[in-house]
């Protein structure tokens, strides 16, 4: 007896279920999904451009930096690098009003100390509201939730009140402490866990006699590397780039790197070649821990998809 096709129009089948006519067809479908995935000129021309617009900034920014204050305001104006950017590098961490070197050194552990101490105590927290079972569960998170709608400059004066009152006004600790552990990394990292994690993990590492905390440690946090990754290089940039808390708290005398550009730029004469060579050189440092941990985030990603 002839087995038919149940899709209209195909023939009969040759015993494993794929007429001729559905191979003819099997290969026409392949064949648009193919071209759903190949990219037109039109896609190569728009990223081009997109690159284009966002690399022309840094690449003017490094050609100001390695010139001289007399070029900077030609018409029209230099294009290309010039030699001038080691004199220039020289004299910013020579100027003594910037306290440049200072302000690097304070940026880097500030950032370090924040980032670690984000993933540390946010993937942690993720655990307990994706896996564990306490009173007031849904109450703490929906509350953790709401300190995501409060705008950060709401909380400018309080927090520098308490700043004051403590005495760690214009220290280092005043743009650590409190930004130890932030809402939306322990909700990323609750969403992610509560994915990521399966429960009959959980389950088998708690009879193999593991405690709570050495299954987040041997068994969760493994698990959430790859969000991990994207939260630490997310958190470590936004310290870093952080503006307007150590304006306010800190003093000119004990800065971050931020703050040690904006103080070249408050200078009576607005040396941009010296400007542009702060900016050149504070990028530096987010360039290789995006370089760095990138391939990090990726490989995770990747490899948590294979295992899907």
């Amino acid at each position: 007896m002839t087995l038919l096709n149940p899709v209209r129009g195909s023939g009969p089948t040759d015993g494993k279920g794929t007429g001729k006519g559905g191979g003819r067809r099997g290969k026409d479908g392949t064949g648009r999904l193919r071209g759903l995935w190949q990219a037109s000129p039109l896609t190569y021309l728009t990223l081009i451009v997109a690159i284009a617009l966002s690399i022309f900034p840094i690449y003017w920014m490094i050609v100001v930096a390695s010139r001289t204050n007399a070029v900077v305001a030609d018409v029209p104006p230099p294009l290309l690098p010039g030699g001038n950017i080691g004199e220039n590098v020289g004299r910013l961490f020579d100027n003594p009003d910037a306290y440049f070197a200072k302000g690097l050194l304070n940026s880097a552990i500030a950032a370090t100390v924040v980032t670690i101490s984000t993933v540390f105590f946010a993937s942690l927290a993720g655990f307990a509201f994706a896996k564990l079972r306490f009173r007031g569960k849904n109450a703490l998170l929906l509350t953790i939730i709401a300190t995501m709608m409060i705008p950060v400059q709401m909380g400018i004066i309080p927090l520098y009140m308490v700043m004051v009152k403590i005495g760690w006004q214009s220290q280092l600790q005043a743009v650590i402490v409190p930004f130890l552990v932030t809402g939306f990394g322990v909700f990323m990292m609750r969403q992610y866990a509560a994915q990521a994690v399966p429960d009959e993990l959980i389950e088998a590492a708690r009879v193999d006699g593991c405690t709570t905390f050495g299954i987040y440690w041997r068994v969760v946090l493994p698990a959430l590397r790859p969000a991990a990754g994207v939260l630490g290089l997310f958190t470590f940039m936004q310290t870093w780039n952080e503006y307007m808390w150590p304006l306010a708290v800190l003093n000119p005398e004990n800065p971050t790197v931020q703050l040690s550009i904006n103080n070249l730029a408050n200078a009576y004469f607005k040396d941009y070649t010296l400007m542009f060579a702060g900016t050149t050189v504070a990028i530096l440092p987010l360039l290789v821990v995006f370089i760095i941990f990138g391939r990090q985030i990726i490989g995770g990603i990747m490899e948590g998809a294979i295992k899907a």
